[in-house]
């Protein structure tokens, strides 16, 4: 019986060593094993059972895909959204950093580049041909000059209908500004409406040059719809210098011409009813005069009354626009309780 072989023992000297055999090969681990067929197994199971589930009756339905049995557990939502909070902060920093790169290249690519892109931006500039009709203040937004409106149709009519009632004629964004005298306005504001047809009065208002002479200026403000045109009149007067009334061209001109007067004191001639429409006749001053306090003066007195009867209402000529409540009447005197005779 041959005494078992010692595993540290040196071979002789001259004889070559024998050659391991198949079972010295070192093992792979047990447990490495173990778990890779475990994942192995799980994996052929969940595919099957994928496959069974995936036909239902004689509809054949897509099979579930596979999870991958290395990959991480899935994680909770705050995790999930810091993750993809993390990956698009990472996804915008790449891109800058791109960009930066691009044009430092470009930049740094072409001596000069800036000098030449100036006159390719300055040549890519709208043309405007989009609209031709468009105005040259819509095309570029640059504010208008006043000028001379000479050669004007509508300014050139009325200087060869009137003279030298027409004292300016001046055009500003396309709008006819006339500077008129006062006694001619009447007739000029007639001219328009039926011959150039500005059928429609947008508006009658004042103004006050305190330290100018004369004071005021009355301004008029018309429209054409038939042109698509404003024309502006304007009328210089004094407080005791009254303008013909504009009343019978635009019937509109009544409620407008009243207000000029009442803020401002400028009478109108020929006014069917020349009384204050917003404050009430006894006011003392003009509240648009830029010498009226402007905290206001004290009436001592109240604007309305303190009732007025149902059928009270707005009356023409009343000046205060308003019908005044009747006084009560008496009460009828008591009768003395007469005393039967006995």
């Amino acid at each position: 019986m041959s005494e078992p072989s010692d595993p540290d023992a040196k071979p002789p000297e001259g004889v070559a060593p024998a050659a391991p055999s198949e079972s010295a090969v070192p093992a792979v681990p047990a447990e490495a094993a173990l778990d890779k067929a475990a994942a192995e197994a799980k994996a052929d199971a969940a595919v099957a059972a994928a496959g069974s589930e995936a036909a239902v009756g004689d509809v054949q339905q897509p099979a579930a895909p596979v999870a991958d049995p290395a990959a991480p557990a899935p994680a909770s939502a705050d995790e999930a959204k810091a993750a993809a909070k993390a990956a698009a902060l990472e996804k915008a920093k790449a891109a800058a950093a791109a960009k930066a790169a691009a044009a430092a290249a470009g930049t740094a690519g072409t001596a000069g580049g800036t000098a030449a892109a100036a006159p390719a931006a300055a040549a890519k500039k709208p043309a405007h041909e989009e609209d031709p009709n468009k105005p040259v203040w819509e095309k570029d937004p640059v504010a208008p000059d006043w000028k001379d409106a000479g050669d004007d149709p509508v300014a050139a009519a009325l200087k060869e209908e009137f003279g030298d009632a027409i004292e300016s004629a001046r055009t500003f964004a396309g709008d006819l500004a006339f500077q008129v005298k006062r006694e001619a306005v009447a007739e000029i504001c007639a001219s328009l409406k039926t011959r150039h047809r500005f059928t429609y009065l947008v508006d009658i208002c004042g103004a006050d040059y305190p330290k100018r002479e004369p004071r005021f200026d009355v301004v008029y403000h018309v429209y054409s719809f038939e042109a698509n045109r404003r024309v502006r009149l304007k009328v210089a007067t004094d407080e005791a210098t009254p303008i013909p009334s504009v009343s019978g061209v635009w019937r509109a001109a009544n409620w407008p011409e009243r207000e000029a007067f009442d803020m401002y004191g400028v009478r109108f001639s020929g006014h069917p009813d020349m009384t204050r429409i917003l404050l009430w006749e006894g006011f003392n001053g003009y509240p648009l005069r830029k010498d009226f306090p402007v905290e206001g003066i004290d009436t001592g007195s109240a604007i309305y009354p303190e009732y007025y009867e149902e059928t009270a209402g707005p009356v023409a000529g009343t000046g205060t626009g308003w019908k005044p409540a009747k006084p009560p009447a008496p009460a009828a005197p008591a009768e003395a309780p007469t005393e039967k005779p006995s």
